[in-house]
């Protein structure tokens, strides 16, 4: 059996291919925790209010940070595939197809005139569903007037927790399209 050549666009092309095959599984899996964080939060707030208990709504900022944070890594990383297949295959893909550029949708759908505001809508609703409710959660703990010193303690490590989260979105989504892709 003769030996085929791997030329180095098809090469190219193949890591285009995997890196695209990994950001559409992250999107995926990114946009199911905004999901599973809406069930997560609802299943949260109902059993509290069954059980007339407010000291259960501070299992809320735990849940709701560790989602966050993992949306958050995710968003980076999909974000990243696009920095990547933009500043370097792209280029690299081009100059060995003599070609002023590759992979155009990759640059041409970042200039749409809307890209700024659907950035700050991102950061609104990832600060309601993974900061907001969590510390809207502790609020409620803190005026319910069950609080015993020990939750109050837990409750204001996780109010240091939200905030900390909420930095991180903030500074992800600022300025829009350094961060976030």
């Amino acid at each position: 059996m003769a030996e085929r050549e791997v030329r180095p666009g098809q090469l190219l092309l193949a890591e285009y291919q995997s890196v695209k095959d990994e950001q559409k599984a992250r999107i995926g899996f990114r946009d199911n925790l905004l999901y599973v964080t809406l069930a997560v939060v609802a299943a949260v707030i109902a059993a509290a209010a069954q059980a007339g208990q407010t000291a259960m709504l501070l299992a809320l900022p735990p849940v709701c940070v560790v989602l966050g944070w993992t949306y958050l890594v995710n968003d980076e990383k999909i974000s990243a595939v696009g920095r990547y297949v933009r500043q370097e295959l792209g280029p690299r893909l081009a100059e060995l197809a003599g070609a002023d550029e590759a992979f155009r949708w990759e640059t041409y759908h970042r200039g749409d005139a809307r890209r700024v505001s659907r950035k700050i809508v991102q950061c609104v609703v990832d600060l309601l569903a993974f900061c907001v409710v969590p510390l809207a959660g502790l609020v409620v703990y803190w005026c319910g007037g069950q609080v015993t010193t020990g939750l109050l303690v837990l409750s204001l490590a996780e109010a240091a927790a939200v905030a900390g989260l909420g930095v991180f979105v903030v500074r992800y989504a600022v300025p829009f399209g350094a961060g976030g892709e």
